[in-house]
């Protein structure tokens, strides 16, 4: 079994910061993209951001420039910093993980609540 496992959310004042982490564990061969994701109330789950194995990044439009996304490789985890934070990026964020364990498979957290506050 692989579990991920989100921390770092919170209570935010607009124009704040905060940094998420997302950390893997359990029986897996290996970590391909991991991406964060996010769902906010009454909407569908979005792509934010999404760091291959070899580093590449995408993020999605409402968040470039404020938002980096990053990896250890080492000790399986990635992390989220969000700047200049905004009211509309209020909602629950989930990491997920694409890893090869026996077959290759999509993993998720539990996700965790970014409240920003205008």
């Amino acid at each position: 079994q692989v579990h991920l496992v989100e921390s770092g959310g919170g209570l935010v004042q607009a124009g704040g910061t905060l940094r998420l982490s997302c950390a893997v564990s359990g029986s897996f061969y290996g970590i391909y993209d991991m991406g964060w994701y996010r769902q906010a109330p009454g909407k569908q789950r979005e792509l934010v951001a999404i760091i291959t194995n070899s580093g590449r990044t995408n993020y999605s439009d409402s968040v470039k420039g404020r938002f980096t996304i990053s990896r250890d490789v080492a000790k399986n985890t990635a992390y989220l910093q969000m700047n200049s934070l905004k009211s509309e990026d209020t909602a629950v964020y989930y990491c997920k993980a694409r890893v090869r364990a026996g077959v290759l498979t999509d993993a998720w957290g539990q996700g965790t609540q970014v409240t920003v506050s205008s």
